[in-house]
C-alpha cells in the first residue's frame, strides 16, 4: 500500500504548530516574569508577534521543493534511501550504501524542457516518487506536489514538475545555497537548448568531455532532426495551423542556434581536462566555467558560461 505525500505533510504541519506554540508561550511566560521582576507592567506586555518567533511554520510549497532538492540528492548519491544523513560529499565513494535505489552512474542529468524523455531529470524523478511512495499512490502524489508548485490551468501535473526543474529549481537552489551550489547547471541560455546538472562532489577532469560526447552531442542532433522535421511540416501546413507550426519551428531553431554556438564553448573546455579542489570553495571552482572566450568557425570572438551565472 503505497504512502501519501500529503498525510506527510500534514504530520510535519502540526509538528510544527506545536513546536510553534510551545516556543511563543516560552517566550511570553519568560517575559512575564521579567516584567514582574522589574515592575514593568505599565510599560512592556509580555505578548510575542508570530514574526518575532524563532522557529518557523510549515509551508506547503517550500517543503515541496525541499522534497524535490531531496529527490534529486538521492538522484546524485548525496543521499540514499538506505541510509540517514548525508551519504557522500566527496572522498571514496561506498556503493555498497546504495541498495534501494542507484544514485546516477556518472552524476550527469540532463534537463529537457521536453517531457517524457527517459534519461532526464523529470522521468528519474517520476520513477523515484513511485518507488518511494508506491505506485497505487502516484497519481495523488504528482497532483499534491504540482498544486503545490504552482500548477497551471489545462497542464498536466507531469508538466508542471517538468517546468518547474527546467526553469525555477536552480535559482531556487542559488538562493538557498546563498550563491555557492553544490549542484551545477550547464546552460546553453535561455533558449533552453541544452541543460544538463551535476553534483559538484562528483566531478573529475572527464565530466565536461562526458557531458559533451553523451549528452550534448545527441541532443544536439535531435534537435537539427526536430527542426528539419519541423520544416516540412511547415511547408505541407495551411491556415492557422501553419502558422503554429512556424511559431514552433522558430523557437525550435532558437534552441539549435543556441546549442550550436554553446557546444563550441563545451568542446573547447572539454578538452582542456580542467580539475577542480574542494578545498578552494564553490565560486573559486565555478568561475572555472564562466566568461570562457574563443574564436568561432566564423572569425568571430564569442564569450560565453558554460554554468547558469551566479548574480
Amino acid at each position: 500500500m503505497g504512502r501519501l505525500i500529503s498525510d506527510k505533510y500534514k504530520a510535519w504541519e502540526e509538528e510544527c504548530s506545536q513546536r510553534f506554540n510551545q516556543l511563543k508561550a516560552n517566550e511570553e511566560e519568560l517575559n512575564r516574569i521579567f516584567i514582574e521582576i522589574y515592575g514593568l507592567q505599565d510599560e512592556l506586555t509580555p505578548e510575542v508577534e508570530d514574526k518575532d518567533i524563532t522557529v518557523r511554520k510549515a509551508d506547503l510549497q517550500r517543503e515541496i521543493k525541499s522534497l524535490i532538492s531531496y529527490l534529486i540528492g538521492i538522484e546524485f548519491g548525496r543521499y540514499s534511501l538506505d541510509v540517514e544523513g548525508l551519504v557522500y560529499a566527496g572522498g571514496d565513494w561506498d556503493s555498497t550504501k546504495y541498495v534501494t535505489y542507484q544514485p546516477d552512474e556518472d552524476g550527469i542529468v540532463p534537463i529537457y524542457s521536453k517531457l517524457g524523455m527517459q534519461d532526464g531529470m523529470t522521468v528519474r524523478l517520476i520513477n523515484l516518487i513511485k518507488l518511494v511512495y508506491g505506485d497505487d499512490t502516484y497519481r495523488q502524489n504528482i497532483d499534491f506536489i504540482a498544486e503545490a508548485l504552482g500548477k497551471k490551468q489545462n497542464e498536466a501535473s507531469e508538466e508542471t514538475l517538468n517546468r518547474y526543474i527546467c526553469d525555477d529549481f536552480y535559482f531556487d537552489h542559488l538562493k538557498i545555497y546563498q550563491k555557492r551550489p553544490i549542484y551545477w547547471m550547464f546552460s546553453s541560455g535561455k533558449n533552453s537548448g541544452f541543460k544538463c546538472l551535476i553534483y559538484m562532489h562528483r566531478y573529475n577532469e572527464d565530466t565536461v568531455a562526458r557531458i559533451n560526447a553523451k549528452y550534448f552531442l545527441p541532443e544536439s542532433t535531435r534537435l537539427k532532426n526536430e527542426l528539419e522535421e519541423m520544416a516540412v511540416a511547415v511547408e505541407s501546413g495551411e491556415g492557422r495551423d501553419k502558422i503554429r507550426l512556424e511559431k514552433e519551428r522558430l523557437k525550435i531553431a532558437a534552441a539549435y542556434n543556441e546549442a550550436i554556438e554553446y557546444g563550441q564553448i563545451l568542446d573547447h573546455i572539454a578538452n582542456q581536462y580542467i580539475k577542480i579542489d574542494l578545498d578552494d570553495g564553490v565560486k573559486v571552482n565555478y568561475e572555472k566555467f564562466q566568461n570562457i572566450e574563443i574564436v568561432t568557425d566564423s572569425g568571430a570572438k564569442v564569450k560565453k558560461n558554460l554554468l547558469v551565472p551566479i548574480k
